[in-house]
């Protein structure tokens, strides 16, 4: 849960919610940039496509949390059409380093994505 300052009183905000993933594929969808938290959990590799602009149209700015909950690696990919940025080994195709990893994914600009975090 996070706070904010209103006139010198700490508020909070609304709790993270949860979007469980279990299958070996997720394409993001506009309600995961609702405060929520994407687990991925499966024993094989499970990929994550961020979609193009013109399927999803995030706004500038996104932010979209995940973790590797289960055995299988995470992949991050984008969608033809989609840069994606990262300091993984594999910076367009970045992936969670272990179970228990998280990356953040950031648009920056119309079919451009930051992935940040726990990334190999």
């Amino acid at each position: 849960m996070s706070a904010s300052i209103v006139g010198g009183t700490a508020s909070a905000s609304a709790a993270l919610a949860f979007n469980a993933q279990t299958g070996t594929t997720y394409t993001l969808v506009l309600a995961d940039a609702d405060n929520k938290l994407i687990t991925l959990s499966n024993a094989a590799a499970i990929t994550v496509t961020i979609p193009t602009d013109a399927s999803v149209a995030f706004p500038a700015g996104t932010q979209i949390n995940l973790i590797q909950i289960g055995a299988g690696q995470v992949t991050i990919q984008g969608a033809g059409g989609v840069t994606v940025v990262s300091t993984g080994a594999t910076a367009a195709t970045p992936k969670c380093r272990a179970q228990y990893a998280a990356a953040t994914l950031i648009k920056r600009d119309t079919n451009s994505w930051y992935v940040i975090g726990d990334l190999s």
